[in-house]
């Protein structure tokens, strides 16, 4: 893990394109701006967590359930 001191103001850029900047520290509250293209996500990691665990539910759909679900519902 890399460990970057910023001060407001100041960012630190990801790649190509993404762009992190530190837009305010407030007690122990630091407020990002983050500039990224569309196609790349940016979710709060518990959010992100969240998303996975849904996808993960997901993908255990049993096929023929959802196969008689369709059925039932034309």
């Amino acid at each position: 893990m890399l460990v970057l001191s910023r001060k407001a103001g100041e960012s630190l850029v990801l790649g190509e394109g993404i762009e992190v900047k530190v837009v305010e520290i407030k007690g122990d509250r630091v407020k990002l701006a983050i500039s990224a293209p569309r196609e790349i996500g940016v979710w709060r990691k518990e959010v992100y967590e969240a998303i996975v665990v849904t996808n993960r539910e997901a993908q255990g759909v049993n096929l023929e359930s959802l196969a008689e679900m369709q059925k039932i519902l034309k």
